[in-house]
């Protein structure tokens, strides 16, 4: 059965209504508003709320986009958050996330919200962990305690957490693997993420109506062929999106967007595309003209902490001299609260005196250029002119650029 829907904001060039196709868990559809070339504008509807792709998801790895509230994430016109299992499953724990109402109550934010599986923080950040295809048992990064994380535990974890899209479970392999590590890490993703599917989550909240859907995750590092033979596979199973992983993580920006020109445009049209953990905005924008939907990383937040701030002409690095007694905006063409209010010369002063109040307005304005670059780029793709503008938009990116041509780090 095929509904249809507006798009949930005018600023993202849509007025006719979107064929929505329902994906396999009840409650979310997906509709595809616009090709230009590979390039897609889609609308994806949750029980919280429409999401306009192309779509970036602001980080809140603890509940909590550092350093912003709910409202403030609101106001930047973030339309989805993602959270982390693994760091949620450490503290405060899922049953205290449960027993207050949920991520949705605990963290105050009511639009959807995306987990992860754990699986990539394990592989990054644990001690001592052995993996076997039962699942990985490993030390927290806490306090030594010996946890073990299995596909069955991560899907019951998020279920309990009470995210709208949860990730199965998946293996990571380093960027530098060989061929039979890879083999062995898709064929284990494979099997995890059958095993992730078979969890009940009504029976785990006890709630019949909780919907929750779940992304499979595809593997193969930089190898395209690879790459491919699992997006088959995992593309076959009852997955309601289907996601990239195991990129920007050490390999040259070259080289990822070789695997996305190879690898994204034959991910499944009726399914969203998710590229995880990616990255700066020329990643989205090759990803986007690859036909990428969907987009996380810690960038934008993690570099405004240490005031770096991207603008229409690259990126601004507050710490330098030239800064203080600079009179204009981060950026004039931005309309965000910090652009309209304060110059950048008062923007370093605070960085100079370590002010908490630096690193909240740089992070709101890196949020707010994010979701424009993202809200311009559907508006491209609708307009059937994607290519030449997202030219520009890199070309001018590079060319006012305090930090140095800028790649993908």
């Amino acid at each position: 059965m095929t509904e249809s829907a507006s798009a949930p904001d005018s600023e993202q060039g849509v007025g006719a209504a979107v064929p929505l196709s329902p994906l396999h868990t009840n409650g979310f559809s997906l509709g595809v508003q616009a090709v230009d070339g590979n390039a897609r504008a889609t609308l994806l509807r949750t029980p919280r709320g429409d999401i306009a792709t192309p779509v970036f998801m602001p980080v809140g790895t603890q509940a909590t986009v550092k350093g912003l509230t709910p409202g403030e994430l609101r106001s930047v016109g973030a339309q989805i958050v993602l959270c982390n299992t693994y760091h949620l499953w450490l503290r405060p724990g899922p049953d205290v996330v449960s027993q207050l109402g949920g991520l949705h109550r605990f963290m105050g934010w009511t639009g959807p919200i995306l987990t992860d599986s754990g699986g990539f923080q394990v592989f990054s950040l644990a001690k001592l962990r052995t993996l076997d295809d039962d699942g990985v048992v490993f030390r927290s990064h806490v306090d030594g305690t010996r946890m073990t994380l299995t596909p069955e535990v991560a899907m019951e974890v998020q279920a309990r957490l009470g995210s709208d899209i949860a990730m199965v479970l998946d293996e990571c392999p380093p960027a530098d693997a060989n061929g039979a590590a890879l083999d062995r890490a898709m064929a284990r993703t494979t099997a995890w993420a059958k095993r992730s599917l078979a969890v009940d989550v009504n029976q785990i909240t006890g709630d019949p109506t909780r919907a929750q859907a779940r992304f499979g995750i595809v593997q193969g590092a930089c190898d395209v062929k690879r790459r491919l033979a699992h997006l088959n596979e995992v593309s076959a199973l009852d997955v309601d999106g289907v996601a990239l992983g195991g990129l920007s993580v050490g390999e040259p920006p070259p080289e990822m967007y070789r695997v996305l020109q190879g690898v994204a445009p034959h991910m499944p049209r009726d399914r969203p595309r998710y590229l995880m953990g990616v990255g700066t905005p020329y990643d989205l924008l090759e990803a986007i003209g690859q036909g990428v939907d969907m987009f996380d990383c810690v960038l934008p937040t993690r570099n405004a902490r240490t005031g770096q701030a991207w603008t229409w002409q690259g990126r601004v690095n507050l710490r330098q001299s030239r800064h203080r007694l600079d009179p204009l905006p981060l950026d004039e063409q931005c309309a965000c609260p910090v652009c309209s209010t304060w110059s950048r010369g008062y923007l370093s002063h605070l960085f100079r005196v370590k002010e908490m109040l630096g690193p909240r307005l740089v992070t709101l304005h890196n949020l707010w250029f994010y979701r424009r670059l993202t809200v311009a780029a559907r508006e491209a793709i609708v307009g059937g002119r994607f290519s030449e503008w997202s030219r520009q938009v890199v070309q001018g990116l590079r060319d006012g650029d305090e930090i140095g041509l800028a790649g993908s780090s």
